[in-house]
């Protein structure tokens, strides 16, 4: 029996307060010629994307996510070879069910982690491009440059479309009708007064039961399935919003979510690809024209604003700061394994 510990290092950050824990060397190989067919070799043969099989690297994602090294709370990233040479690289995101298609906010993570390391050159005053591949297609993190630093991320997302309005769910708040957009992953929207429900940090618990409660009962509609890749279908995550006061005349909506994904997991941010749902179905209602600007607000107050673009295209911007690098261990004779989630 070996006495050497496994380890794996990391570089941490947070975008609007969701972590990102980024892992790009020491990994086991992961068969694939392209991003979605490494996340589908990695979930394996008979699991979901929120149950994958064990193996390898999800031992990797355990890890990271469970007590004691991480929390319920933790997200990541797996730094893999681009689809082509057309993007600087790719990854496969994960959180503490499995692994997702889309994930805006580690987009801009990465995006500055790519500069900052230098891995992709940048100037030290303006803008630089970081396309990267995910699961959903490729997506570019332009990464904003202010005497040296970085400022700022805007995430562009692949194209965003509403796929159903007013879906009736009954759940146990009363019943609710729910816009339904694809957007790398799909999103369920539901007012949370609809559910006698607000955005604050008091109504976590009871948004968290009614998001899962909303997922579960939409997990086999024909609106949640993706016509272009059947690994893109079924609801990630429900977003439960409140209207707030507008921002100043002529720049557009505010609004404060929370987005529940995977098993009940909570975005500390506003979640960045939730936010091209929101922009789609504010568009779509006659409240956002090109030019305005959504304002979307997290549970814990941070702020990612939004822009649509022609063609579904959606622009989110936001800030992402490192908070650690570190090396996780597992030695040979510790009894929790890789940990444990409460």
């Amino acid at each position: 029996m070996s006495t050497t510990p496994h380890s794996v290092r990391t570089t941490d950050y947070h975008a609007a307060g969701e972590p990102f824990r980024i892992v790009d060397q020491d990994l086991p190989p992961i068969p694939g010629d392209t991003v979605a067919e490494r996340r589908a070799t990695v979930i394996g043969a008979g699991g979901t994307a929120t149950d994958p099989r064990p193996g390898p690297l999800d031992d990797v994602r355990r890890l990271l996510v469970r007590e004691p090294r991480g929390h319920a709370g933790m997200y990541g990233g797996f730094v893999v070879p681009a689809d082509d040479d057309g993007a600087h690289f790719g990854v496969l995101f994960w959180h503490k069910d499995g692994y997702s298609t889309a994930c805006g906010h580690g987009t801009m993570a990465l995006g500055a982690w790519a500069v900052d390391s230098g891995r992709v050159p940048a100037p030290d005053d303006g803008d630089v491009a970081v396309r990267i591949d995910v699961p959903s297609g490729r997506v570019t993190a332009t990464v904003h440059r202010t005497a040296g630093r970085t400022t700022g991320v805007t995430f562009r997302n692949v194209p965003t479309f509403v796929t159903a309005r007013k879906v009736h769910v009954t759940t146990s708040f009363g019943a609710v009708e729910v816009d339904l957009a694809h957007s790398g992953a799909c999103y369920a929207s539901v007012a949370a007064r609809d559910l006698g429900l607000d955005t604050t940090k008091a109504a976590l618990p009871a948004l968290v039961r009614a998001g899962q409660e909303i997922r579960a009962a939409l997990a086999d509609h024909p609106a949640t399935r993706h016509a272009g890749d059947p690994r893109l279908s079924g609801v990630y995550g429900v977003i439960l919003y409140e209207d707030l006061p507008d921002a100043a005349t002529g720049e557009g909506p505010r609004q404060r979510n929370v987005t529940v994904f995977a098993d009940g997991q909570i975005d500390r941010s506003p979640c960045g690809s939730g936010t091209s749902a929101r922009l789609a179905l504010l568009a779509a209602d006659g409240r956002l024209a090109p030019g305005d600007t959504l304002t979307h607000e997290s549970v814990a107050g941070t702020v990612f604003t939004g822009r649509l673009l022609p063609g579904g295209i959606t622009e989110v911007t936001g800030t992402a700061y490192r908070t650690g690098t570190h090396t996780f261990l597992l030695e040979p004779d510790d009894d929790l394994g890789t940990g444990f989630l409460l």
